[in-house]
């Protein structure tokens, strides 16, 4: 007697969906041709692909259910692995799954199995079915590296933990460390990809790509936006009175600033083309934090004393 897509996973009808959803794994894992030694696993394995693509899809589930509490309706139903057959009803259990895999939102463990299932087609070679091959997925990390490398470029030995699945569709963090030559004049959130490294292919096929973010560290005086860096720089009172020309260290090198007369505290030097080197350079903002000394000794005192007499009109506070 040909059993129904429920009888298929050893669930009820009133299942839940974790429910059907461990069956499946339990199932998958018994019955996968590459670690089951069972001489009907492939046939077993597309029968629980085509059994879980239906009842895992909510809208399937319930056409599948209308099947089965009105058989007259479908003469198709009663024969073949899954329960439909390519009778006058027009279905196929396989035609089920070959759409839900040519989908491009995969979520994981199922789609993994899945793919592998999808290879399991009626009435071929066993032969055939071993020559399918997949690509493996890609996979995606960030890493922060010193706003010094935009400028100069270097290569870095990182170490990432990237999520994904074994043989057994079971989840774990694979830990890669690699070399990666990180280019100068990369703008922050630009892309390096590393060809292969991504998730194995299957049964022989390449593997995916390893794409890496780079990000750049923001500290308490520096940021990044694109290509354009924000410095901090402290500035004595009368360097910022005076517009006094002084010398700055920054991502850049050295460079010799000349400040505006009367310069303003938070007010921005844009020195063009020195932020990072990209195709198109980005600028170097510098924004200027007057500091003021400390007023210890006597003579400091006095020095401000003085200061505050030349200065008789200025007023801190409007009120």
């Amino acid at each position: 007697m040909t059993k129904n897509y429920y009888e298929e996973l050893g669930v009820t009808r009133d299942a839940s969906a974790d429910e059907i959803k461990k069956a499946y794994r339990k199932l998958a894992r018994k019955y996968h041709p590459d670690i089951s030694k069972e001489a009907d696993a492939e046939e077993k394995m597309q029968a629980i692909n085509v059994a879980y693509d239906t009842l895992s899809n909510a809208d399937k589930k319930a056409e599948y259910d209308q099947m089965l509490d009105h058989p007259q309706g479908f003469s198709g139903f009663g024969q073949g692995t899954g329960g439909f057959n390519q009778g006058s009803s027009g279905f196929d259990g396989s035609q089920f799954y070959r759409q839900s895999s040519g989908d491009a939102d995969f979520s994981g463990f199922e789609d993994l199995f899945g793919r592998f299932g999808a290879g399991f087609g009626g009435g071929q070679q066993r032969s055939q079915r071993q020559q399918r091959s997949y690509r493996g997925e890609d996979q995606h990390a960030s890493i922060q590296v010193d706003i010094s490398i935009a400028y100069q470029g270097s290569t870095q030995q990182i170490t990432l933990q990237i999520p994904t699945y074994n043989v057994y569709g079971e989840p774990e963090i694979q830990r890669k460390t690699l070399e990666v030559k990180i280019p100068k004049g990369m703008k922050e959130g630009q892309q390096i990809r590393l060809t292969g490294q991504g998730q194995s292919g299957i049964n022989g096929g390449e593997n995916g790509d390893l794409y890496i973010e780079i990000q750049y560290k923001d500290t308490d005086r520096i940021r990044v936006e694109g290509a354009d860096v924000y410095q901090t720089i402290d500035v004595a009172p009368w360097e910022a009175g005076l517009g006094q020309s002084i010398e700055v260290s920054t991502p850049a090198g050295q460079l010799k600033v000349n400040l505006p007369k009367n310069a303003k505290n938070g007010q921005q030097l844009r020195l063009k083309d020195k932020g990072i080197p990209s195709k198109t350079a980005g600028n170097l903002y510098l924004i200027i934090n007057i500091v003021l000394p400390a007023a210890q000794s006597e003579q400091e005192q006095q020095a401000y004393q003085q200061f505050a007499e030349a200065f008789s009109s200025f007023k801190a506070r409007t009120s």
